[in-house]
């Protein structure tokens, strides 16, 4: 993608990313996280503002905060490029996006619209659904489709 992307910080097996949204409200410290799902090959992409939680005495990824930050691009981008990294170290495994709301998985539906035929150099992009157990399944995925999240599996 064309688009300037921020310097990520990663721990040693590059599952957790870290860098800093600079724009109109500041330096805003964001965190991605790759985590595992139910299923074995399939890992959930998490990221938002990096905040220090006290009763929990840790750092948590606040994925439902709106930053308005000025920088939408650009953080998208950076998350992106960290599915490049993480893919890259783990090709057999597979990258499941959803939005906290359904408007943010609106937004990453565009996202890949937009950047499609760049993505699909290196990715497969599916649309993901999900069945009346609570399962996620690929389908093909479509720029108008509405889909219940995202699926990219590395080539």
């Amino acid at each position: 993608m064309n688009i300037p992307k921020y310097d990520l910080l990663t721990n040693t097996d590059s599952t957790l990313f870290r860098f800093e949204s600079i724009g109109t409200s500041g330096e805003i410290s964001k965190g991605i996280a790759y985590t595992k799902t139910k299923k074995k090959t399939l890992y959930n992409l998490g990221f938002g503002d990096l905040i220090f939680d006290p009763a929990q005495n840790r750092y948590i990824i606040d994925d439902l905060a709106v930053s308005d930050n000025g920088d939408r691009n650009v953080v998208l981008a950076t998350v992106a490029k960290s599915a490049y990294t993480f893919s890259e170290i783990y090709p057999d495994r597979n990258i499941f996006i959803r939005g906290s709301t359904k408007a943010r998985t609106r937004l990453y539906r565009r996202a890949i619209s937009l950047n499609l035929k760049e993505l699909s150099e290196t990715f497969h992009i599916f649309g993901a659904m999900e069945d009346e157990n609570g399962d996620v399944f690929d389908v093909p995925f479509d720029s108008n489709g509405d889909f219940y999240g995202f699926i990219i599996k590395r080539k």
